[in-house]
């Protein structure tokens, strides 16, 4: 299941790097129901929850990346490692699931979350400066990168109301191996992953897709 459902309005930029001076960043709990629908194509659509702000278009949002879940556990571990409790939220994810290994679920993985909504894992998430500055942890992207449990990216099948506490069912498990935290390897740290990356098909976010795409055609020979 789900510990919390997080939203945030939009605040100010811990640094100068977004254009707009704002981010989405600083999520808190709160009471359900939020309403869950496929946002748009990216650099249009923002969030997938209703009341929740996604305000660098460029690089955040949209129908692949409409849903950010974390796990608890993680969480906790992190919090473990940095001295100080992490709360629902701290990542700037939507979700905080309890029991689910989030960077281990595979690429077109789909959950059931409550009675009405199924999603779809797409991606893991890419560390940026934002990220480190709501932290406020130096070195923060590299550490985060290092430890290679983004949690994950999910796209929007079925749209519907959630609440906190819902219980989240993995309703498809695909029969490849290609995992969140073996695709974010792949794009980060680890390219020759990327072949490897290609048995999930266009169940990838299409970013990495292309990149993978491409890897492969420049190494085929």
């Amino acid at each position: 299941m789900f510990q919390t459902i997080n939203t945030a309005p939009p605040g100010p930029s811990p640094n100068r790097n977004p254009p707009e001076g704002v981010t989405g960043i600083d999520k808190r709990p709160v009471d359900g129901p939020v309403r869950v629908t496929a946002p748009g194509p990216k650099g249009v659509g923002a969030s997938g929850l209703a009341g929740d702000a996604v305000c660098d278009l460029r690089h955040h949002g949209g129908n692949d990346q409409a849903v950010y879940a974390v796990a608890r556990e993680d969480l906790d571990d992190w919090g473990r490692e940095l001295g100080r409790p992490l709360a629902s939220g701290a990542f700037g994810e939507n979700l905080t699931t309890q029991g689910l290994d989030v960077s281990g679920a595979r690429i077109g993985e789909r959950w059931r979350v409550g009675s009405e909504v199924v999603l779809e894992v797409t991606c893991g998430r890419i560390p940026c400066r934002t990220f480190q500055g709501h932290l406020g942890e130096q070195r923060w992207v590299k550490r985060f990168t290092q430890k290679g449990a983004p949690g994950a990216y999910l796209r929007v099948i079925e749209p519907g109301d959630i609440r906190a506490g819902d219980p989240i069912e993995v309703v498809h498990r695909p029969d490849h191996e290609v995992t969140v935290a073996l695709a974010f390897r792949a794009e980060t740290t680890e390219r020759a992953l990327l072949k490897r990356v290609l048995a999930a098909g266009d169940a990838l976010h299409p970013e990495l897709l292309e990149m993978a795409e491409k890897y492969v055609a420049r190494h085929s020979g």
